[in-house]
């Protein structure tokens, strides 16, 4: 599957469109203010793809992490979401077919397994903290 680059700005637009929305029935199973597995109960149909902010072909994008205030992990739902930094600047963005919610979706690549990730792209989120 190809998909089209979108640019930071193009996927913050995309979150302001949608600030406040709610899940609707058929996105509720992905539906998480922080990075979560992705769940094997909800019908991965009922996302679309709209576009990446990495592609294959392009230049490894920094492994560098957003700063974050003090006792906040990368994954939780207190992490800002900084499109500039791992692991968003290689995400994939997705909406719900029906209410298009949407969401960021990234593949951690451990030592030994292979985990899919979604979130659901808040636009409180976005940007780095000062």
């Amino acid at each position: 599957m190809s998909l089209p680059r979108l640019s930071p700005a193009a996927v913050e637009a995309l979150a302001r469109r949608h600030r406040g929305g709610t899940p609707c029935p058929s996105c509720r199973p992905f539906t998480s203010p922080g990075w979560e597995a992705f769940p094997t109960t909800g019908d991965e149909a009922l996302l679309q793809p709209i576009g990446a902010l990495w592609l294959p072909e392009d230049d490894e994008p920094t492994l560098e992490e957003a700063p974050r205030p003090v006792g906040v992990d990368s994954w939780s739902p207190l992490a800002p979401i900084s499109l500039a930094h791992h692991p968003y600047n290689r995400c994939e963005v997705w909406a719900c077919v029906s209410c298009h919610l949407p969401f960021l979706r990234y593949t951690e690549y451990g030592g030994y397994y292979v985990e899919r990730r979604i979130r659901q792209l808040q636009a409180n989120r976005v940007g780095s903290p000062s």
